[in-house]
């Protein structure tokens, strides 16, 4: 029987610790824009010198990931988030006086690792601390969080576009305190309680089997990694393609402008919002697995409209509209639930570090070739986001839920 206290004031938790998913999606946002129109502009950037600072902010990402979920089940995770919040917010003053590509390589890569470590970390915390019935619910607030940051970035940005390179300065300040403020609130928590539970059952010698590594290359936990790994892989290629290279196919495909698409993106903000709120009232109730096979399904059909309709502005604003909404109840949203269901306490940071870094680097290699590819056959790019999302919702529906969770296999062990 778990003996585990019920921790107090697990919103509390969720928020500080899900503030990872908002400063996140605040960074990729803030670079994205300031980087590649406010300090192009100013700092004579190149169109390689601006894909070498995001790529290797996506990459830097995915080794942060990988690093950090591990460091997190070694040395906890209240020690891991608080020292992230200290880096990223360094990596941001960088990114705010830099004044050629060098600082803003260095500010890119420091950001990136931070928040890379911070995320399978914090998410594992929010799992760890919430009480029974209410876990996956708080998870999902963590991608709530995560498209509140991206608004409010939306937001400031077109107040302070018009101020230049100085504009984009204010809002890489704004990130920096941010960061500082959740530093110094995080720095109040304590260690999560099932961590620590976790880690006294191995100083006293109770047989914990899953908490060496190697487990994790063998079965039953090396079928939750494949499963959560490719799930991730193939629906971040959709999502990153909306993501990067969205105006782009809005302008260069459809023939739209970008304002039009950025109105409609905010709009899309609000619902995807909204949906998110109505997800976290089901997701812990029998309804998940319909909620999540209606969302894999709209997210297919995101990407089948432009083949069926042809491409034009009316089609792709579909897709962007489409996509948003059925990855508020699929996509990273289930994902980051599961990761948290289907492995143990020691292992969990490991295992879902290294499939966010697959995933990221997976997307973040076909979007080496999406513009090219999306030029030369709009097509052929659709049809092929089609299929892989359509392959994860397979995997959703028909594998994810046929493996055994870390409670069935510690429940096994005893």
């Amino acid at each position: 029987m778990d003996s585990t206290p019920t921790p107090a004031r697990p919103w509390r938790t969720a928020l500080l610790a899900g503030m990872a998913s908002f400063l996140d999606s605040s960074a990729l946002v803030t670079a994205g824009i300031v980087v590649g129109t406010l300090y192009a502009e100013d700092m004579g950037l190149s169109d390689g010198q601006i894909g070498l600072v995001l790529g290797l902010q996506t990459m830097a990402f995915a080794v942060g990931a990988l690093f950090g979920g591990r460091l997190g089940d070694r040395f906890g995770r209240r020690r891991v988030f608080t020292w992230s919040m200290v880096v990223y917010a360094v990596g941001a003053a960088l990114f705010a006086v830099a004044g050629g590509p060098t600082p803003l390589i260095t500010g890119a890569v420091v950001v990136g690792l931070a928040i890379g470590a911070d995320l399978p970390v914090s998410l594992a915390m929010i799992n760890e601390q919430a009480p029974e019935g209410k876990k996956a619910t708080l998870v999902v607030f963590s991608s709530v969080l995560w498209n509140i940051g991206i608004a409010v970035t939306m937001l400031l940005s077109a107040v302070l576009s018009g101020l230049g390179a100085t504009g984009g300065r204010v809002l890489f300040g704004y990130l920096v305190v941010v960061a500082l403020i959740v530093l110094g609130l995080r720095w109040t928590m304590r260690e999560s309680t099932e961590w620590q539970a976790a880690r006294q059952a191995v100083e006293v010698g109770e047989a914990v089997r899953f908490r060496d590594l190697a487990q994790l290359v063998r079965p039953p936990l090396l079928i939750g990694l494949l499963a959560t790994g490719l799930y991730y892989a193939m629906w971040n290629v959709g999502a990153n393609t909306m993501g990067q290279f969205g105006s782009f196919l809005y302008v260069n495909v459809g023939g739209g402008d970008v304002a039009t698409y950025s109105l409609v993106s905010t709009i899309g903000l609000g619902i995807g919002l909204a949906a998110g709120f109505v997800f976290m009232r089901f997701v812990d109730t029998a309804a998940r697995p319909h909620m999540f096979a209606a969302g894999s399904a709209i997210i297919v059909l995101a990407w089948i409209v432009p083949l069926l309709t042809g491409f034009n502005e009316f089609s792709l604003l579909a897709t962007l509209l489409l996509s948003g909404l059925g990855s508020s109840f699929a996509g990273e949203t289930l994902y980051k639930v599961w990761s948290q269901e289907l492995f143990p306490t020691l292992l969990r940071g490991t295992a879902q570090g290294s499939t966010i870094a697959f995933g990221r680097v997976a997307a973040s290699l076909v979007g080496f070739g999406t513009p090219a590819l999306a030029s030369a056959s709009p097509a052929l790019t659709f049809t092929g986001v089609a299929l892989l999302a359509a392959f994860a919702g397979a995997i959703g529906l028909l594998w994810v839920p046929r493996l055994p969770g870390a409670r069935q296999l510690a429940a096994a062990e005893r």
